[in-house]
């Protein structure tokens, strides 16, 4: 896999660089702000890169830098995952990162990410087209949509279906985490599509896609 790591601590981009190199993978560039990360992709071309690795509050500004670069290589550039790692949840450009565009993108907060084995399975999701977000960086969104009338229609198991759906998961691993048959997680992704308004997707990517587009509208 070939990554850019895009992160202005210095300290963490070097970590992250020797990771993914001892993992057998190739850093094509580590930079430590946007405008350095759009120069490197251009250098390099479309097709020199599978993921980006980036922090959203990154220099001159340190406010959302990051992830208006993720935006716009997701616009330009969509054969390219994103991997947003940062410490906050942007919450307007989150959305429409997670939205706007079918797959190839994954969100995590650094500080919850508790195993090294967490951070390269996401990178390696997004990098082949699917999603990785972190349950929290979801809550938050949820949150934020909570007035929605058709959400407040939704039971209580099926919020929490849809809680994990909206992180990646497979039906099979929901199964799995919520202690449910496979036919009832079917059942109750079936109904939350339903109420919602949403036609059912054939890939869990698509599905997160859907319903987080749903939850900004």
């Amino acid at each position: 896999m070939r990554v850019i790591v895009a992160e202005d601590s210095t300290l963490l981009r070097e970590g992250l660089i020797r990771l993914l190199a001892e993992e057998g993978h190739e850093v094509v560039a580590g930079v430590g702000d946007a405008e350095e990360l759009m120069a490197a992709l251009a250098a390099v071309g479309a097709d020199g890169v599978d993921a980006v690795c980036v922090d959203v509050r990154m220099p001159p500004g340190h406010t959302d830098e990051g992830l208006r670069a993720a935006l716009k290589i997701r616009a330009e550039m969509p054969g390219i995952g994103v991997l947003v790692l940062s410490q906050y949840v942007e919450k307007r450009y989150a959305t429409e990162l997670i939205t706007d565009h079918a797959g190839g993108v994954g969100y995590l907060l650094k500080d919850r990410v508790m195993h090294v084995g967490e951070f390269l399975d996401a990178l390696e999701r997004v990098a082949r087209g699917g999603a990785a977000f972190d349950p929290e960086v979801v809550r938050q969104l949820l949150a934020r949509t909570t007035h929605v009338d058709p959400l407040a229609t939704l039971t209580a198991r099926e919020r929490e279906v849809l809680d994990v759906m909206a992180q990646g998961w497979t039906n099979q691993r929901i199964a799995g985490r919520l202690h449910m048959s496979l036919s009832a997680v079917e059942k109750h992704a079936a109904a939350i599509f339903t109420k919602l308004g949403l036609a059912r997707g054939d890939g869990y990517s698509r599905r997160v896609l859907a319903v987080l587009r749903y939850l900004d509208s």
